[in-house]
């Protein structure tokens, strides 16, 4: 209705205006040269009229045909742009099904179509990826590297491609240019502590590690390869206080202390370790600076009076009483940690050797060291270091699992899983046993 309306003012203003123009009086003359023009004024009127008309068709006629490039443009950008996206849908819907040839097709297309967004770089690396061609896709997230608004998705695309490879120095070396391009992300911490555990850079790893990190097995790891003796003690004080049960931790400390000239104070680091986890290599390191068979045996008397009843206890005390030539306390503290158990094949060799030493002739004698020795052979393994994460045996402690890499798993047991831990006698030293 409105445009009806509309359609009849603007008609009954022309045909006002054609009225106006026609009644209007006089003629006008116009003198070219030797030929002259006379009309009326309302044809003369009209004729002007006509004329701007012509003039202002001419103009936007000109007017479009030199905008007529930059449409032509704009109109192919948007086809380009319309055909790129769907294109691009095409590769993700290729991805998702498992379609990498299909994906990566389209994936080339959306590109072409579309330039190298981030959008279209990261569906070619991954397309590629899937298509099992590497290089393709290392070039497209190295595309990525060279914008400052994506560098940080090339880096990590890169640092991916690179732990695949296990190529750990060119991980190391894409992981800070990823810190460089995006400081403080959240997973790249995360992973840069994982690369400093692959490297062995302890220290490295210590200061990235987070709150559920197993800080003292780092902290006895950068203690080790400290080169500054200061620091050395001062990590490895840092990591017996995170964990003062760790094995590691206390023998680290208290080394570095007896280097420094400070015996008691470790001695007392070596007490405090194994009033909560006794284990072998604290008491060889215990006993390290006695040289005489009795004086070791009351030596070892003060570390054990700490914890009397625990079956490494007494398997301890056996065996220096043993090589004391005090048989029967041997005897004694060896059935004491048989009847503490487990009964592993170290106890039974201790067993059969206390019979050797007492000297017994009588068939009875004979007959109990033949049986320690037959159950030494079908006897529970000795306790080892052992990974929580694989499981797998390690004749050395160490930061990280040398076989899965998972830092602070090392744990001193027999078997796999919680076993009872009794430990092996061994020579003192870290990683000894």
């Amino acid at each position: 209705m409105r445009r009806v309306l509309g359609f009849l003012v603007v008609a009954a203003l022309v045909l006002a205006a054609a009225w106006y123009l026609a009644g209007l009086p006089g003629t006008i003359t116009a003198r070219i040269g030797a030929t002259t023009i006379e009309a009326p004024t309302s044809i003369a009127a009209l004729g002007a009229v006509l004329a701007f008309l012509a003039a202002y068709l001419v103009l936007r006629l000109l007017g479009g045909l030199i905008r007529l490039p930059r449409r032509l443009r704009a109109w192919r950008g948007a086809r380009h742009r319309r055909l790129g996206e769907v294109a691009a849908t095409r590769a993700m819907v290729s991805l998702a099904a498992g379609e990498p040839e299909d994906a990566r097709r389209d994936a080339a297309r959306a590109r072409r179509l579309l330039g190298e967004t981030a959008h279209t770089l990261l569906l070619s690396a991954q397309a590629a990826r899937l298509a099992g061609r590497p290089e393709e896709a290392e070039a497209a997230l190295t595309a990525l590297t060279r914008r400052p608004e994506t560098a940080f998705l090339g880096f990590r695309g890169l640092l991916r491609r690179a732990t695949e490879r296990e190529d750990w120095t060119e991980a190391a070396r894409l992981a800070h240019h990823a810190e460089a391009a995006h400081p403080g992300a959240v997973w790249l911490r995360g992973e840069r502590a994982r690369l400093a555990i692959r490297g062995a850079q302890w220290e490295q790893a210590l200061a990235l590690a987070d709150a559920d990190a197993p800080k003292a097995a780092l902290g006895v790891g950068a203690a080790e390869a400290a080169e500054d003796p200061a620091r050395a003690r001062q990590l490895a004080r840092r990591a017996w206080k995170d964990d003062p049960a760790l094995t590691p931790a206390a023998l680290a400390y208290a080394s570095r202390l007896r280097a420094a000239g400070k015996e008691r104070r470790a001695q007392a680091v070596i007490r405090r370790s194994w009033t909560l986890a006794p284990h072998p290599d604290l008491a060889a390191f215990a006993l390290a600076p006695v040289a005489d068979p009795l004086a070791r045996m009351r030596a070892a008397q003060t570390l054990a009076a700490t914890r009397p009843e625990h079956p490494e206890t007494h398997f301890l005390l056996a065996r220096l009483a043993l090589e004391a030539g005090l048989v029967g306390e041997a005897r004694r503290h060896a059935e004491a940690a048989r009847a503490a158990g487990p009964v592993q094949r170290r106890l039974w060799l201790l067993l059969a050797a206390i019979e050797e030493a007492s000297g017994s002739n009588t068939e009875s004698g004979r007959a109990a060291q033949r049986d320690a020795l037959r159950r030494a052979a079908e006897a529970a393994p000795d306790p080892a270091w052992h990974c929580d994460a694989c499981h797998a045996a390690q004749a050395h402690w160490t930061p990280a699992c040398p076989a899965c890499h998972a830092a602070g798993s090392l744990r001193w047991g027999v078997g796999a899983g919680n076993q009872p831990v009794v430990a092996l006698p061994a020579p003192g030293g870290i990683g000894s046993t």
